[in-house]
């Protein structure tokens, strides 16, 4: 035990019960400390011997009290439309009271404030978490619009009020418009959140903080325009004060780049929710607090999908949990959206969702679905879907230009042996599983044929698009080369288009896979 790193050491041992010479009972002291966050309400440490099934308290702290409960919290940003030019800021108090950002040259917004009750959770015959023992008052999540902005321009804000207090001022960018040349974008599903210090939760990921601070050095470096975090967010599942944790882990990265997010099924699914797929899995959220602490550009509450285009990537975002057969408003949705894609103005679709279609680690109920497949594949054909990426299984795997389970293409090595796909003659979309974000990793049972690559790593995808005036030969799309390629070829017929990826190892650092799409069209 004393091998142990959290091991608790006894120092100033003292005898407190002598039988002769002989101690009886001795007493000893040590010291431990606890990463907490500001939860609004009180908080007391217990010490207990006899385990969780039967504990026996042996002293308490007695009730602690945060100074400030009102304290604006957990700010993160995310797009509303595809113009850039406004972005909505979403932050945490225990306050209902009006909050103010206060943003760029000195532009002032008052926000509206929501909240969500034990009402609103789902509950079955046993009693949910959310309904039950792990509901925890969410205080107020307020949000307000900051217009005016220009796409791909830094500005600073901060929240809050002269009441309640305020937040530290934050830099952020807003991304490239729909349209516009380049995004850098970057993406992952299944994170979720571990503790800093050696505490237990109930429900602990243990790659989330490795990600979370790779992902998070990446912004800092102002190469990244936004994060797309596709399904399964917290991992609260019933357990709400998880929820401020999480918020708290990601704020860094979230606060300073758009945070689009996709729902997962421990957002949304519960007995008799009226989710596709009946499981516990939500805890009894059943997509209350995932809609309320990031709202997305939706058509309506509990319609949890949508479309946003950034720079030359046109993406359709869906839920894998709420009704996708076919005739479903989300099926008319889904084909509505996709075949009104300008592929002049934004050349590239990349179609998100949480399940995937194809994975070779098949050990659970619904890890796929068939019928999901047989409804929605054909879209993705039909639309001509350059890439569908999907979370849910916890490693990383690609594709072939794959349909119906067959490669219909395969890539080619470009000269510094990348995979390379040619969608100028399209075939069928490349298909991605990218949920190694945090979740225990899962192994590999059985690899399909049109499976190409495979690993089981922490980690995220990174992405760049782009639309360059270029000629046929050129492979880099590095700053240096794309100069040159604008210097020289001004005048050419044709237009050479990229999209680049890269799995990041979060650990390491290092790139280990790396693919590229492209397109040729004349103009």
């Amino acid at each position: 035990m004393s091998n142990d790193p959290d091991y608790l050491k006894c120092t100033k041992q003292e005898c407190k019960k002598y039988n002769n010479t002989n101690c009886e009972v001795s007493a000893c002291s040590g010291t431990i400390s606890f990463h907490v966050i500001n939860i609004r309400t009180d908080i007391e440490f217990v010490f207990f011997s006899g385990g969780f099934e039967t504990p026996c308290i042996l002293t308490r702290s007695g009730p602690m009290k945060f100074s400030n409960p009102n304290q604006p919290l957990h700010g993160h940003i995310s797009s509303i439309d595809s113009t850039a030019t406004s972005m909505r800021l979403t932050w945490v108090s225990g306050s209902e009271e009006t909050q103010l950002v206060q943003y760029g040259d000195g532009e002032t917004l008052t926000s509206k404030a929501k909240t969500f009750s034990q009402d609103d959770m789902c509950t079955s015959v046993l009693p949910s978490p959310a309904k039950d023992f792990g509901w925890h008052d969410p205080g107020y999540i307020h949000s307000a619009v900051m217009t005016g902005l220009r796409p791909s321009t830094s500005y600073s804000y901060r929240y809050g009020s002269d009441s309640v207090g305020w937040s530290d001022k934050v830099q952020f960018r807003t991304p490239p418009a729909g349209g516009s040349d380049e995004l850098k974008f970057l993406a992952f599903g299944d994170m979720g959140k571990a503790p800093l210090d050696p505490s237990v939760e109930h429900y602990i990921q243990p790659g989330s903080l490795s990600v979370i601070k790779a992902v998070t050095d990446e912004v800092k470096s102002g190469n990244v325009d936004s994060i797309f975090h596709i399904g399964d967010i917290s991992y609260a599942t019933g357990f709400l004060v998880e929820w401020d944790f999480f918020l708290h882990l990601i704020s860094p990265m979230a606060s300073q780049v758009s945070y689009m997010t996709a729902i997962g099924n421990h957002e949304r699914d519960y007995i008799g929710s009226g989710s596709v797929y009946i499981t516990p899995d939500s805890g009894g959220e059943c997509g209350v607090p995932y809609e309320t602490y990031f709202p997305m550009p939706t058509p309506a509450k509990d319609k949890p999908w949508y479309s946003i285009e950034q720079g030359s990537i046109h993406f359709t975002v869906i839920s894998t949990e709420n009704d996708w057969t076919e005739n479903s408003e989300q099926y008319e949705w889904m084909t509505k959206d996709m075949g009104s894609v300008d592929r002049s103005k934004t050349p590239w679709l990349i179609f998100t969702g949480h399940r995937p279609m194809y994975s070779s680690s098949t050990n659970r109920l619904f890890d796929l679905d068939d019928r999901f497949s047989k409804a929605v594949e054909p879209l993705l054909l039909q639309h001509k879907v350059d890439l569908a990426l999907f979370g849910h299984v916890h490693n990383y795997e690609r594709t072939c230009s794959v349909y119906q389970s067959n490669c219909l293409a395969m890539p080619t090595k470009d000269r510094n042996g990348v995979d390379t796909y040619d969608h100028s003659n399209y075939s069928a979309p490349v298909q991605a599983v990218i949920g190694m974000a945090g979740f225990s990793l899962t192994k590999f049972s059985k690899p399909g044929s049109w499976s190409l690559t495979r690993i089981s790593d922490f980690g995220y995808l990174r992405g760049h698009a782009t639309k360059e005036d270029i000629n046929l030969e050129v492979s880099s799309i590095h700053n240096l080369m794309k100069k040159l390629i604008k210097k020289f070829f001004y005048a050419t017929y044709l237009t050479h288009i990229f999209h680049f990826f890269q799995f990041v190892n979060a650990n390491t650092r290092q790139v280990q896979d790396s693919f590229r799409i492209t397109k040729r069209q004349n103009r």
